[in-house]
């Protein structure tokens, strides 16, 4: 499909292709939608339309700017998410002994000022409104708005001015673009290799555990030998009885889960989890994947931008993969919103380069330094891991800063 570059209002605006229909995706395509008035959005993805989203039982954790995001779009399910209102952090024995007990650090939104920290729920429960969202409005506009279901894209090509510049997508029918965002990203395992790379040589073990004695609304992360080990509060079921999505994460070598029927792991993850987490009474069929560090140096490049998984695939320690996606769509649409015409939108995807630049490295730095501490064997580190904990616990100022920056990203 050809069509003028030009993203003068008067004509017909900005063309911009959205790849992947995931949740930061689907957040982006809505969220240029209604704030780009005059551009042409195209959403692509490999499923059909008809493919039951809602379905998908993974857990999201989401920070609670991201719940704002979604509000404004219209489309978060409130009755369906898990309010966090206060995040338990602490390490299991060995650890350093203190005369108040073992260190932990404890952050909770009253003491921030916030109603909920963040919140938990399952994939399928926020891409299906997400989705519905979108097609409704598509259906509304027509003639600007497309989807693309059941289309992968096999290529993107960047055109010269000469061919009148922007992107080529290739989803069977090559069609122009100004600008294309690739928001499909993906486990470690299955993705091609990026720009920064590393193995931890680390499992996730996923999936639910059902608790007895567990209070309500707090996501725990306990800090072990082998790795991090999370519960993230979900919704109670039916019954009326606590859940929590289940992150497990040891070593990939010596994988202490794989053997272990389910009543071994149920009894071995009582004796790893605070006594405040209450006890694990049973678990849903765990899945598990490796994980590891692929990074994209930069998230532009030409007139393609990388945003979420597609951009940097992290490990899940911070739990912040899909957050950054979603900081990073709503930024390039901010963006967007002032460009007027064809020589300003390579400028603008450079000052969405710098803008997104100390969140998105900050959180890789971060999370690749608690992963490979990890794997570290040096004398002492269990102590000085639970020093900075008690330290950071007693420092409520730069506590407050953390959790500000969990919440909403460095900005």
């Amino acid at each position: 499909m050809d069509g003028p570059s030009t993203l003068d209002p008067g004509a017909d605006g900005l063309r911009l292709a959205v790849i992947g229909a995931g949740p930061a995706g689907l957040a982006l395509a809505l969220r240029a939608a209604r704030a780009l008035p005059a551009a042409q959005v195209t959403l692509f993805d490999a499923r059909s339309v008809e493919h039951d989203v809602g379905r998908d039982p993974r857990a999201l954790a989401l920070s609670l700017g991201s719940v704002q995001l979604l509000r404004r779009l219209d489309a978060w399910p409130e009755h369906a998410a898990q309010p966090i209102l206060e995040v338990h952090v602490s390490q299991a024995p060995p650890t350093l002994s203190l005369p108040f007990g073992e260190p932990e650090v404890r952050i909770r939104a009253a003491d921030e000022g916030v109603p909920l920290l963040g919140a938990v729920l399952r994939y399928g429960a926020l891409v299906a409104p997400l989705q519905q969202a979108w097609l409704a409005l598509a259906a509304a506009q027509p003639q600007r708005l497309h989807t693309r279901f059941g289309s992968p894209v096999g290529a993107l090509k960047a055109l010269e001015a000469a061919e009148g510049g922007g992107v080529e997508v290739d989803a069977g029918i090559a069609e122009r673009f100004d600008l294309a965002v690739v928001a499909e990203g993906g486990v470690f395992a299955d993705q091609a290799r990026k720009a920064i790379t590393h193995d931890y040589a680390q499992t996730a073990w996923v999936g639910s555990a059902t608790l007895a004695d567990a209070p309500s609304g707090v996501a725990f992360e306990r800090f072990t030998r082998q790795g991090p080990l999370a519960l993230l509060p979900l919704p109670p079921d039916a019954a009326g009885e606590r859940r929590a999505a289940l992150v497990w994460c040891v070593t990939a070598d010596d994988d202490p889960v794989a053997d272990l029927g389910d009543a071994q792991r149920v009894a071995v993850l009582n004796t790893l989890l605070p006594a405040a987490a209450g006890r694990v009474v049973a678990l849903s069929p765990l899945k598990h994947f490796p994980l590891g560090l692929n990074a994209e140096r930069t998230l532009v490049q030409g007139r393609t931008v990388r945003i979420g998984n597609a951009a940097q695939t992290l490990h899940p320690v911070a739990g912040q993969g899909l957050n950054l996606g979603l900081r990073d769509a709503y930024e390039l649409v901010q963006v967007l919103r002032d460009v007027r015409e064809p020589a300003a939108l390579d400028a603008a995807l450079r000052r969405v380069e710098w803008a997104r630049a100390p969140d998105r490295w900050g959180m890789i730095a971060v999370t690749d330094f608690l992963a490979r501490s990890f794997t570290w064997t040096w004398p002492g580190l269990p102590a000085a891991r639970g020093l900075g904990l008690a330290a950071l616990q007693a420092a409520a100022p730069l506590k407050s800063l953390l959790a500000r920056q969990m919440m909403f990203g460095r900005r």
